[in-house]
């Protein structure tokens, strides 16, 4: 019997999932990255790997699976809009064989990168579907990338031997802060060999988030609901994921910060008691923001609610409030439709 053309090519990279003797001396915390073994040496046996490249062998603990990385991945596929963008803001494009499950339109800097990348289908392919294009990383933005029962789990492509990465914000503890979006960043970096294109694509990100730090100094911060969807009840933001802290640091207090996940859903007469002074619409999907709008202001349970009586309203596109680069634009934004008064 002829293997297939994937049992016959010799991973980038060795999973190590099923391997505990390789946590051994690694210290890595839950949903970040081991920085033991970087020294060229292998990491399951302690003897020199010849013709290493510089940083590897190196293990990763992410999201509860350790992956030994022999070499950066040369054959990588991002699923999730934040995912595709991490990889093309690290200049990662010719590393990768495809892409897929875009939110929103990419961002303008990353369009000519992305389009020389193959969509692979508009949401998540199959598993059949990615084995086809033999790759060595899959990298997803959520836990439904590795959907176990879509056949999709991490065990799975493991018994192939490909790695995966998983987002970490998808298993990290709250609160979530802005290190986390620097730990991701620099993990894939390190993973494709590039840490110094992390050096730099942070600074930049941080120079960002510096700006608006500095000109809302002082600010009163402006209590907030945000509405991503729902009409019996509100699917909102919760204290969970990074959206908080996005809240946070663009002057805004989140009313329901006390839930303790990144969503959940709240009943209308939760939001009038908590009085919002501004609603924050996640925009996404098929539903506009302008029938988001008009289903709020014509909800009877709101109508003595300060944001609908004047209004006030901002908006987000759904993949600026996830862990990845656009984190810290999607701060700018929003603080200047909060406080337009400090960025004139």
């Amino acid at each position: 019997m002829t293997s297939s053309p994937i049992s016959r090519r010799v991973p980038a990279v060795l999973l190590a999932g099923t391997l505990a003797f390789l946590a051994t001396g690694c210290g890595s915390d839950p949903g970040g990255s081991d920085t033991g073994g970087a020294g060229g040496t292998d990491a399951a046996n302690g003897s020199a790997t010849a013709g290493a490249p510089e940083g590897f062998p190196f293990t990763v603990e992410n999201c509860g699976t350790e992956v030994t990385y022999e070499q950066p991945p040369e054959r990588a596929v991002s699923l999730n809009q934040h995912a595709t963008e991490v990889m093309l803001a690290l200049d990662l494009a010719d590393s990768m064989v495809g892409t897929g499950y875009l939110d929103d339109e990419i961002l303008p800097e990353y369009r000519e990168d992305y389009d020389a990348v193959p969509v692979v289908s508009e949401q998540y392919p199959s598993y059949e579907t990615l084995l086809a294009l033999e790759p060595d990383f899959v990298y997803g933005g959520f836990s439904s990338t590795f959907d176990a029962q879509e056949g999709r789990s991490r065990e799975a492509f493991a018994s192939h031997g490909i790695a995966t990465h998983l987002n970490i914000e998808e298993c990290s503890t709250p609160p979530l802060d802005i290190d986390l979006m620097d730990r991701e960043v620099r993990d894939i970096a390190r993973i494709f060999g590039v840490p110094e294109r992390a050096d730099a694509e942070l600074e930049r990100l941080h120079g960002v988030l510096d700006g608006v730090a500095e000109r809302l100094e002082g600010v009163e911060p402006v209590d907030v609901f945000v509405y991503d969807s729902g009409e019996t009840t509100a699917f909102t933001a919760g204290g969970g994921g990074i959206g908080n802290e996005m809240i946070n640091r663009a002057g805004a207090t989140n009313l329901f910060a006390d839930l303790d996940r990144a969503f959940g859903d709240v009943s209308f007469e939760q939001v009038a008691e908590r009085a919002p002074e501004v609603i924050v619409i996640y925009d996404y999907g098929d539903r506009s923001v302008e029938d988001k709008k008009r289903f709020l202001l014509d909800n009877p349970a709101l109508r003595d609610v300060p944001a609908i009586r004047e209004e006030r309203f901002a908006v987000l596109p759904l993949s600026s409030t996830v862990l990845g680069v656009r984190v810290p634009d999607g701060v700018e934004s929003l603080a200047r439709q909060l406080h337009p008064d400090r960025f004139r």
